[in-house]
């Protein structure tokens, strides 16, 4: 079996232990699925039969067997109040994967050249600036940051909207809906990754061929985009492929303090239902967006290394 073959399995293995944990987690959160759904005012008798409806009173380990079993199939159930799930995230999973993907562009465009600026300059003013700058934008919680971004560009110069209205297409009406919820997700990635960057950059910098080609006088542009950047790309890869799975974490609560369309409000509505299999479902899904990046950073890694080892 070959070397990615075994890091594929250990992630799936990894992805499932994650999924169980997440059937207890929710198991143990207080309140009553079928109550949740049926309302307060239902009988001991209602609540009784719709736990039956739904399963609710087989073991918890069974309950999770049949369930990832469905997933294996591309079946993620149905939903404790009947929906189906697999249309549920095909709804709302577009939102989210615009909002991210978003944020995964400006963290890039931002970043990379931030981070070259630093490590080609890294004893002027791009040091002052960014040693310190970077160490507080990727500290910041994107639900602190979301906060400050509405009360500076919303409640204190109306200049953009601090909530999403959706149209009838789920997404936002307009684009400006779109800038603090992106900004928000994207401030502490650009933080952590301009940093990556950095030292990615730095280390290759420390190659003695890098140090000949310096001495042979070619341009600072040269050195980066014919020695340095081949070296450096398995680990600024790496870090945004790890910034993919943040990105998605982090959308989940930007999401709702932006009232945006996407499976944060699905997300915060199953836990309040208790409902494990939707909770299970966007963890899963978020899970297969995770490993699939995480595996095209793996590619990467290995073309950069082809031949020097």
């Amino acid at each position: 079996m070959t070397t990615f073959a075994r890091l594929l399995l250990r992630r799936v293995a990894l992805l499932i232990a994650l999924l169980a944990a997440v059937f207890v987690a929710v198991d143990l959160l207080p309140g009553n699925t079928a109550r949740a759904v049926l309302g307060r005012e239902a009988t001991p008798e209602q609540v009784a039969a719709k736990e039956r409806e739904l399963g609710l009173d087989r073991p918890l380990a069974v309950r999770f067997i049949d369930w990832i079993s469905g997933v294996a199939t591309g079946d993620f159930g149905r939903t404790a109040r009947g929906r189906s799930i697999n249309e549920l995230l095909a709804d709302k999973f577009p939102p989210t994967l615009l909002l991210g993907g978003l944020a995964l562009a400006v963290a890039v465009l931002a970043s990379v050249p931030l981070g070259a600026w630093w490590a080609t300059r890294s004893r002027g003013a791009a040091a002052r600036v960014l040693q310190p700058g970077t160490t507080v934008a990727a500290a910041v919680p994107e639900f602190v940051l979301a906060t400050l971004l509405i009360m500076v560009f919303s409640l204190a110069t109306g200049w953009l909207p601090a909530v999403a209205i959706t149209g009838r297409s789920g997404f936002p009406v307009s684009a400006d809906m779109l800038v603090l919820p992106v900004l928000a997700l994207a401030i502490p990635q650009i933080g952590w990754n301009t940093r990556v960057v950095r030292a990615a950059l730095a280390d290759a910098a420390r190659a003695p061929h890098v140090e000949t080609a310096v001495l042979d006088g070619l341009s600072t542009p040269h050195v980066l985009a014919r020695y340095l950047v081949p070296f450096a790309a398995p680990t600024i890869v790496a870090s945004f492929a790890t910034t993919v799975g943040l990105l998605l974490g982090g959308a989940l609560v930007v999401e709702t303090i932006f009232n945006y369309p996407g499976l944060g409000a699905v997300l915060a509505g199953s836990v309040a239902d208790r409902d494990t299999s939707v909770v299970a479902a966007v963890v899963a899904l978020s899970g297969m967006v995770i490993m699939l990046m995480l595996a095209v950073a793996d590619g990467i890694r290995a073309w950069s290394l082809r031949g020097r080892r």
